[in-house]
């Protein structure tokens, strides 16, 4: 009975200190940190989201951002933060479900050290075409791919990114022989399509409809399940024929693991409050970007179930970085 006693006091003063800690929250700058050079789409929504909350939480909130590694690099700095709620992440698609796949070894534990907060928003692909190729929509493109296997090639902004493996994933699902050509980033990738170097990409919205408006590029669709709403003309790959197709990048921010409850609600109240201002979510939404605001038990979920579709679509794929 005295060990069931103690153990029920030791309970009670750990929640004590929580709530203690939660009332205190926060007490100084919170970092924001974003595993990609500035000017990206997770660093756009990092900022949006810094700045609102600074206005609403009486302390500075601080984009700190520390790219490399797909983001693995400032994954592992969050883990090894502590965890009272002054570190946060900018946590994608390749930390949880991508990544730990691809490496053997990483600096960090998906699973352990990193406590989802709310998922902040979800990035479907468009599929653009350099004009030299006849085909107007992912069906054309399915059965030009069919007759020339093996000829036809695709740019990525590198090996094992949320791009990458989205073309494999199509490949796979349309069971096509495409050759991949991996870049060190977008840009790079993006001027060589444009060059006719490369002839298919998927590749975010923000960076491809200037050049599709411009008469650059043709777009086969979009990679979402239902037609994204500030972009309603282009179909979805799963009404073109591959049923069920859908590859989503997805933005969201995590604590590092340990972090008390009471905090991580109050941080997932404070950025669904971001998430609901008016100008931010149109700007989101014009950038290609839908605003999500899921709780922290809904978002651990979503990690979970993209980390086994991503795993297999890895895995399939043969793809390794040692």
């Amino acid at each position: 009975m005295r060990t069931f006693a103690a153990l029920g006091s030791c309970i009670g003063l750990v929640l004590f200190v929580h709530a203690v800690a939660a009332q205190s929250f926060p007490s100084k700058t919170i970092r924001f940190l974003v595993g990609f050079a500035p000017g990206g789409s997770t660093d756009i929504v990092a900022r949006l989201i810094a700045q609102e909350m600074t206005k609403n939480i009486g302390q500075q909130v601080v984009v700190d951002n520390r790219p490399g590694a797909g983001s693995a690099i400032a994954a592992e700095l969050t883990a090894k933060s502590p965890p009272d709620g002054h570190t946060i992440f900018a946590c994608t698609t390749g930390v949880f479900a991508i990544m730990p796949f691809l490496y053997s070894r990483l600096g960090y534990n998906h699973e352990k050290d990193l406590v989802p907060v709310t998922q902040t928003g979800s990035l479907p692909y468009i599929i653009v075409l350099h004009p030299s190729l006849p085909a107007r929509n992912v069906r054309e493109f399915i059965a030009l791919a069919k007759a020339r296997p093996g000829q036809i090639n695709f740019a990525s902004s590198g090996i094992g990114t949320a791009s990458h493996l989205s073309a494999e994933y199509f490949k796979n699902e349309a069971k096509l022989d495409l050759v991949h050509v991996p870049y060190k980033g977008t840009g790079n990738a993006m001027a060589d399509l444009l060059a006719g170097q490369v002839v298919l990409m998927f590749d975010q919205p923000v960076s491809s409809l200037p050049h599709v408006q411009a008469g650059k590029l043709k777009v086969l669709g979009i990679t979402s399940l239902k037609r994204f709403q500030t972009l309603p003309d282009i179909p979805t790959v799963a009404e073109q024929g591959l049923s069920g197709f859908e590859a989503i990048s997805w933005a969201g921010v995590c604590a590092p693991g340990g972090t008390p409850r009471p905090i991580v609600d109050r941080l997932y109240n404070e950025i669904g409050k971001v998430l609901k201002v008016p100008d931010i979510r149109d700007r989101l939404l014009r950038d290609g970007i839908e605003p999500i605001g899921s709780t922290p038990q809904q978002f651990l979920e979503h990690t979970r179930n993209e980390a086994a579709k991503w795993g297999k679509v890895v895995r399939e794929a043969k793809v390794r970085v040692e």
